[in-house]
């Protein structure tokens, strides 16, 4: 095989790309290889550090982990721990953590690629959902009740008086 330089098309090797976290506005800075899953350290990209109440900037308080069952990476379950960075206002005092609605939705348990990978299973490879859960590593209502919710997210009903 010839040198895989960028001038024979390959790019550095990047695990936050690979695993399509640059789309959900996340870079992952470590993992770690399980018997029966991988899991993927990320931290959100964007600062969020300007206070929503009074507009001044926050100080960096603490952070918390935020765990996120993600689209599976060889049908290895993978899950996400988010580092997401709270923050105190240094005039009001009002405290927040970093914005991650570019990664799931708020107390969502599946990220978007994940979500994005269970309606692809189900609707295009026919999958079932206890299919879908082990591919996740998720209970089964979790997995469950996500579908059921971006179904009426992305399919809203016709209205009009004819329907």
């Amino acid at each position: 095989m010839p040198d895989a330089a960028a001038d024979n098309g390959f790019a550095h090797a990047d695990l936050s790309t690979f695993c399509r976290l640059d789309e959900l506005g996340l870079v992952a800075v470590g993992q770690r290889l399980e018997p029966d899953r991988a899991v993927i350290a990320c931290r959100i990209v964007e600062p969020d550090q300007w206070c929503r109440r009074c507009g001044c900037e926050g100080a960096p308080r603490d952070s918390v982990v935020r765990r996120l069952a993600h689209e599976p990476l060889g049908w290895r379950p993978t899950m996400l721990e988010v580092v997401v960075r709270r923050y105190r206002c240094t005039d009001c005092g009002h405290v927040w953590r970093q914005d991650t609605t570019r990664a799931a939705e708020p107390r969502a348990k599946l990220s978007r690629r994940g979500l994005r990978w269970v309606l692809e299973g189900i609707v295009v490879q026919h999958l079932t959902v206890a299919r879908v859960e082990e591919g996740l590593a998720v209970a089964w209502n979790t997995a469950n009740d996500a579908v059921l919710a971006e179904g009426k997210r992305s399919w809203p009903r016709a209205s009009g008086p004819d329907r």
